[in-house]
């Protein structure tokens, strides 16, 4: 009896740390991952609107049929970045992954509490490369840090009916994701008036 209990207790344990084993496993062995998908259909460094959710014909996994989405899929090596999105009347919301699919960072309208969301996005090392501008306070940017140089930025605007939808796609035809060429985080001169 006891022969029997430990064998029952040992294919548990077994079977508990192959599960673990291969769940933790699958996202870096999956061939067809995210980002893996949208390399065809997406420019690097640049914002690509998806086609709309579709049960029978969609890009992505899960897709919301009331939510537009663009794409940026980034490569940081040769310079950062700089991101500009126009909220959209209902919800904007910008979700920023590694390669790996691992999110690190999010914002949406509400949170950035401007008509236009801009930013920065670099490694750490170029971040700590930037000379030091007292001029500019941290609430005049925002710099995010990505912790790999290749990654993705998943941007969503939100059609509450479906007659708004064109509204929230053209919000999201008017961002913008490109190599920066000023200097990172540098708020525009005021202009003077003659």
């Amino acid at each position: 009896m006891i022969r029997l209990l430990f064998t029952i207790v040992a294919g548990v344990l077994l079977g508990l740390v192959v599960h673990l084993v291969s769940v933790l496993a699958l996202p870096r062995i999956a061939t067809q991952d995210a980002y893996s998908r949208l390399t065809p259909m997406t420019k690097e460094n640049a914002v690509t609107q998806l086609a709309l959710a579709d049960p029978n014909n969609s890009p992505m996994p899960f897709m919301d049929p009331a939510f537009a989405i663009a794409i940026c899929r980034y490569d940081l090596s040769a310079a950062p970045l700089k991101l500009k999105v126009p909220v959209s009347q209902a919800y904007t919301s910008l979700s920023f992954y590694t390669r790996n699919e691992i999110a690190y960072y999010a914002i949406n309208d509400r949170s950035a509490g401007r008509k236009v969301i801009e930013l920065d996005l670099m490694t750490e090392a170029q971040h700590s490369a930037l000379p030091e501008d007292e001029e500019v306070t941290a609430a005049d940017r925002l710099i995010i840090d990505s912790p790999t140089t290749t990654g993705l930025i998943v941007m969503k605007a939100l059609a509450p009916e479906p007659g708004l939808m064109p509204q929230a796609q053209a919000s999201l035809a008017a961002a913008t994701c490109a190599p920066q060429t000023d200097a990172p985080g540098k708020a525009e001169a005021p202009r003077s008036r003659r």
